[in-house]
């Protein structure tokens, strides 16, 4: 019977660490790491996990059609994505109508993708590309693309930081006080677009959760505030990235899964922890505060 090393460490690992592709990957993996950090915590708040995760494959489409025309897939996965949120957020601006505009949206994408994906005879790497991601292909050309999207993701969300945040918390009261959460849903929703356009090249369609909500999830539990759990947010998925790199480089395994692997470990040890904690009696670590949600100004 053949025995398979699951876990090969390798002595040149230094050298392919610092290798050009490897940089590539390290410095797209923190900027993807950082737009993340900015956006997941929005992603919780307002209940959109779902459809952060269903605009990864709604860009599939996309992604499969470029190979039809030959534009790059980058672009046409951008286009789909960013495309399909604006209709979500158009549609949707309580959580039920997002959920189900979003499945609608998302099986026509599905259905797109396997019409484009039978007619394009080269698609079959794209597609496992997409679906799984491929850090180490990041080019300079993506490099700089992915550096101009942080910057204009960054800008966003601190012009509308504050109504978001109350839109978020509180859509009826928002309204009810001139806060226009159709546009902000609209418009959050395109941000969203965006993080998953560059998310999915570095952990691919079915890894998204680990960079866009998981770290976002751990931050919440470890800090009410909503800044804080931002940071911890961005924190941990670059650790992710980074440690990823790292572990991917010594031990010969593919780095999409060592990253959503750390992400996963890190939340379910903050997890146990604050279950720990409330059995003994204190309060949840993390646990939001009624008048931190009553109240979003106070951040």
């Amino acid at each position: 019977m053949r025995t398979v090393d699951l876990v090969t460490y390798q002595d040149n690992w230094w050298e392919i660490l610092t290798s050009e592709f490897m940089r590539n990957a390290l410095l797209g993996g923190t900027i993807v790491a950082l737009a993340a950090g900015l956006i997941g915590y929005f992603v919780i708040v307002r209940n959109t996990a779902f459809a952060a995760h269903a605009l990864a494959h709604i860009g599939l489409p996309g992604a499969t059609g470029a190979v039809l025309v030959g534009i790059p897939v980058s672009l046409g996965l951008g286009i789909f994505a960013v495309g399909g949120a604006l209709v979500i957020g158009a549609l949707g601006k309580k959580a039920a109508d997002r959920e189900v505009a979003t499945g609608t949206v998302l099986a026509m994408a599905t259905g797109l993708g396997l019409y484009f994906n039978s007619l394009a005879t080269k698609s079959s790497s794209t597609m496992t590309n997409v679906l799984f991601g491929n850090l180490l292909a990041i080019t300079n050309e993506q490099l700089v693309v992915f550096a101009i999207m942080l910057v204009a993701l960054a800008l966003a969300v601190a012009l509308i930081y504050r109504p978001l945040l109350f839109a978020s918390v509180d859509s009826e009261v928002a309204e009810a006080r001139g806060v226009p959460v159709r546009t902000l849903s609209v418009v959050f929703m395109a941000l969203l677009g965006i993080v998953v356009t560059m998310a999915v090249q570095v952990v691919g369609t079915l890894l998204l959760f680990a960079l866009v909500v998981t770290p976002a999830a751990t931050g919440i539990q470890l800090t009410p505030r909503p800044r804080r759990a931002m940071a911890v947010s961005a924190v941990i998925s670059l650790v992710s990235v980074w440690a990823g790199l790292a572990f991917s480089a010594m031990l010969n395994l593919p780095p999409s899964f060592v990253i959503v692997t750390i992400a996963c470990v890190v939340w379910f040890v903050v997890w146990v922890a604050a279950r720990a904690s409330h059995r003994a009696g204190g309060a949840i670590v993390g646990a939001p505060s009624r008048a931190t949600d009553e109240h979003p100004a106070h951040v």
